[in-house]
């Protein structure tokens, strides 16, 4: 059918993340593709986050959504004005390589007070553990991390790689229910929502239900779209099975994923062994 994306996975991904974000799907991101669909008509993604997963897909037609207006933000700037992003990261980095504790306690205070696309890109590559953290106020709260920001010149070259790789997608800020509305026949929605048990504390005042996902997933398979969802599969290197209340029949079958430790539980321990959290993530599948 005309305008329909046809997966190529032959295609090479990403090699290297735009931005750092926790939950990243970059390295799973290829087995998450080959559960889909070969064609599919829109593809739709209501918690956008990092991107990995659109940009492995790369849609014909796209649309990708997020309650956090300035992550919408730094993906509109990605598509439309892409030297606002760089120019703003460049003059950061200057300041950054001078005094690093010094300039990134002035821009987590800039984006606290008025929270903006350009400074969440900066500090996302600055903070500790790339795992940027909101207060219930919605203030960032990571502390600066010990590693070296990327060059601009590094950023540069990932925006370049991932700029095509998006341009066809729609991005909106809205909640997922709002995204997930729009789905129709023939569309494949993948949603990868704040994992219940790993990162309730990442996101301070953005709320999250998983009972209204549940509904909105049961209203996109009611119109005809197939939906993938990410959700936490099993902890402790498999020995513990994360156990939620599904509706019977939402999904028809699930994989597991393995993704080594997690990203939230290194933030946490900070040097202690990682032994025994191993996690594997589960994916659902409507259809």
């Amino acid at each position: 059918m005309a305008g329909q994306t046809q997966l190529t996975l032959i295609d090479s991904p990403p090699r290297r993340q735009f931005l750092k974000w926790v939950g990243n799907k970059q390295r799973f991101a290829a087995e998450i593709v080959a559960a889909m669909p070969a064609r599919f008509d829109r593809y739709v993604e209501p918690f956008v986050g990092s991107g990995a997963v659109l940009a492995r897909v790369g849609p014909e037609d796209g649309l990708a959504g997020d309650a956090l207006a300035p992550l919408i933000e730094i993906w509109r700037l990605l598509q439309t004005d892409p030297e606002t992003l760089l120019s703003h990261y460049t003059r950061l980095y200057e300041r950054y390589g001078e005094n690093r504790e010094e300039t990134y306690l002035r821009v987590r205070e800039s984006y606290n007070s008025s929270p903006n696309g350009p400074d969440l890109l900066f500090l996302c590559r600055t903070c500790y553990g790339g795992v940027v953290r909101f207060t219930r106020a919605g203030k960032i709260s990571t502390p600066i991390g010990a590693h070296r920001a990327i060059s601009p010149q590094s950023l540069d070259e990932r925006m370049r790689e991932w700029r095509p790789r998006v341009m066809q997608t729609r991005f909106v800020t809205a909640s997922f229910e709002e995204t997930m509305a729009e789905a129709r026949e023939g569309d494949v929605v993948y949603c990868d929502p704040p994992y219940a048990y790993s990162q309730q504390i990442l996101y301070g005042s953005q709320s999250f239900d998983l009972k209204e996902l549940w509904q909105a997933i049961g209203r996109c398979a009611s119109v005809g779209a197939k939906v993938l969802l990410s959700l936490d599969g099993r902890k402790k290197s498999g020995s513990v099975e994360l156990r939620f209340q599904i509706p019977d029949g939402l999904f028809r079958r699930q994989l597991f994923l393995d993704c080594g430790s997690s990203m939230l539980r290194r933030f946490q321990k900070s040097g202690e062994t990682m032994q025994d959290e191993i996690v594997h993530d589960r994916l659902l599948l409507t259809w």
